[in-house]
């Protein structure tokens, strides 16, 4: 049976999800609710049904769910009435201000019995999956380091994003998805991270980041976003015992280039501009395989086809209590690596 769904906040994700939910297998779109009356008026003119408050869609007792897509500053307020009204409760990234915030949040959850987890949509991303294949399948063997990046030229989107009070910068807006994405790879430990911020087209939020992730035996990761970079940087590069692996863009296949032998009889210098190298020297097909990835077939709807079953009770949800933690864990060790200037220990046992 279908979960009865209200999604609050009517702006660009809420709209996302709303659309999303009306071609729905697991949820029926009930309505939305919005502080504002023109996006409600809006809402009311595509044939969707609109709440006339906050306190109604809770008290409305045919609602299962709902999904909050709402300034970050918010989340936590609604999240928690939500909750101890009875409503199953997804909500957008990131899913809180600070660890603070999500404990109470996740306190609420426990007490009411009721199933919370953020929206990390971007753990359906082509890219990310083709990365995440490449380590499950142990084609390339132990990974050493990944890089993921994410680079535009249009600076902060000129909204409530640019602006500290409500939660905006980058490493709250996209960190929050690649950090968890790079998570999703690596199963060690973390012991340091290093972060520093950009703030190029903003001085009252970062509109860039660079973070490097250490992991126990040596393993690292590195995170990159730009948000006044007129030539994108590849999308993921990933380095393992056997090889490499690069995407350029989310549009193009993972190019895998995997070491058959290493060593060879004679290895012949090449040319450089100013000289030769025997070290720098490109491999051949004698020694190595070249080849292209298919892109994983993905559906991002699996997200609510799993906080559906989660409230069932069929299945675990995707995105755990505690995997939500330790990524805002992780971004707050990045704000403080920036304030002090300095590597940070992160204590990844909580």
């Amino acid at each position: 049976m279908k979960k009865n769904l209200v999604v609050i906040g009517y702006g660009g994700m809420g709209t996302w999800h709303t659309q999303h939910a009306l071609k729905s297998d697991v949820v029926e779109l009930v309505g939305i609710y919005d502080i504002d009356d023109k996006k409600n008026a809006l809402a009311r003119e595509r044939g969707i049904f609109a709440y006339d408050s906050l306190d109604a869609v809770l008290s409305d007792k045919k609602v299962d769910m709902v999904t909050v897509a709402v300034p970050n500053d918010s989340h936590k307020e609604i999240v928690i009435k939500a909750l101890n009204a009875g409503k199953n409760v997804l909500c957008e990234k990131p899913v809180s201000m600070n660890s603070k915030e999500l404990e109470e949040m996740i306190e609420a959850a426990n007490k009411n019995g009721k199933i919370f987890s953020v929206h990390q949509n971007r753990r359906f991303d082509v890219d990310f999956l083709a990365m995440k294949q490449i380590k499950t399948s142990g084609e390339l063997g132990e990974l050493i380091n990944i890089e993921s990046r994410i680079h535009g030229s249009r600076g902060i989107p000129s909204d409530w994003r640019g602006e500290k009070a409500h939660g905006g910068g980058m490493v709250l807006d996209w960190g929050v998805h690649l950090i968890d994405q790079v998570l999703q790879i690596f199963d060690e430990k973390i012991e340091r991270i290093y972060c520093t911020f950009d703030h190029i087209t903003n001085k009252e939020v970062d509109d860039g980041f660079k973070l490097t992730i250490y992991f126990e035996g040596g393993k690292s990761a590195f995170i990159e976003v730009g948000t006044y970079n007129f030539i994108a940087m590849p999308r993921f590069y990933l380095r393992a015992e056997k090889g490499s692996a690069i995407i350029m863009d989310w549009r193009e296949n993972c190019k895998v280039a995997k070491c058959k032998y290493w060593h060879e009889s004679e290895v012949i210098p090449v040319q450089t501009a100013a000289g030769l190298t025997k070290t720098m020297a490109p491999r051949d097909s004698i020694t190595m395989d070249e080849y292209e990835l298919d892109k994983p077939v993905s559906d991002v709807h699996d997200y609510y086809r799993n906080f559906c079953g989660a409230i069932d009770g069929t299945c675990t949800q995707m995105v755990t209590h505690k995997q939500m933690m330790r990524v805002m864990k992780v971004m707050e060790a990045c704000f403080e690596s920036e304030k002090k200037k300095q590597v940070v220990e992160f204590d990844d046992n909580f």
